[in-house]
């Protein structure tokens, strides 16, 4: 008897980059999927939580290299859940956090194919999280906003203008082409001296911090050699880091 395919697709996140950082909801359906079309960012071992016979296709993307257009990689969802069954588009992150997958989900369903969406642990608060930088802190930072570096267009968002005039912890993601910018906007607010710490690769073995002020953070990323992925964290609740605490220490005993 033929078995009758039907067709599935599941937006699964896989957190922010140490692989022992995906849900158990995820590893589940992972544990159930006939296809894997997976991101740059996701470490491969998290592939081993799929059965040996699923199909596992590489669809990632990274700053100036993509692999796959975007259009691409959603009739992709659609073809193989209609050949194959159950799709997992495992994605870094959270897929609804700039991961564009409420778009996916948009398209896939046109076609009548179910969806699931599993969450995954942002990497916006994980990744500070990790480091020591809590996003907020009571007497310190009572809210964060999470703004992305670069717009479709390829522009710095708006939101960072009116970020920088509040005392809010703000978190961008995809802005280290864009930190020239971010630092400028900072200090024609007179935000010279606020805490900035890039971290680059965050949760992983090759995690690089680099922490500074608005008005050396330019120099301090050339000198590292900083670049995506990586998360830029905002605001004074950056020296609360034990990690960092050496950085701060030093600007102050120097009058920085």
């Amino acid at each position: 008897m033929k078995t009758v395919i039907q067709p599935k697709v599941t937006l699964v996140g896989a957190g922010p980059g140490d692989p022992e950082l995906i849900t158990l909801k995820a590893v589940l359906a992972l544990n159930k999927a006939d296809v894997v079309l997976y991101d740059a960012l996701i470490d491969p071992v998290l592939l081993d939580h799929a059965p040996t016979s699923a199909l596992k296709i590489f669809v990632g993307k990274r700053v100036g290299k993509h692999s796959l257009p975007q259009e691409d990689t959603n009739q992709l969802c659609v073809s193989l859940a209609i050949k194959h069954g159950h799709v997992v588009r495992l994605k870094g992150g959270d897929p609804f956090v700039f991961g564009r997958g409420a778009e996916e989900v948009d398209y896939i369903e046109t076609f009548g194919i179910s969806t699931e969406v599993i969450p995954g642990i942002t990497s916006a608060i994980a990744v500070p999280a990790a480091a020591g930088v809590p996003v907020t802190k009571r007497g310190v930072s009572e809210s964060f906003w999470v703004v992305t570096g670069t717009t479709s267009a390829g522009e710095l968002s708006k939101d960072l203008s009116l970020a920088a005039q509040s005392t809010a912890t703000l978190v961008v993601l995809m802005g280290t082409k864009k930190l020239a910018e971010i630092a400028a906007i900072y200090r024609k607010f007179g935000q010279q001296d606020l805490p900035i710490a890039i971290i680059q690769s965050g949760t992983t073995r090759d995690e690089k911090i680099t922490a500074g002020f608005m008005h050396d953070i330019e120099e301090k990323a050339f000198e590292n050699k900083v670049e995506a992925p990586a998360i830029i964290i905002i605001g004074e609740v950056v020296r609360e880091s034990i990690k960092l605490a050496e950085v701060y220490r030093e600007a102050v005993k120097y009058n920085l």
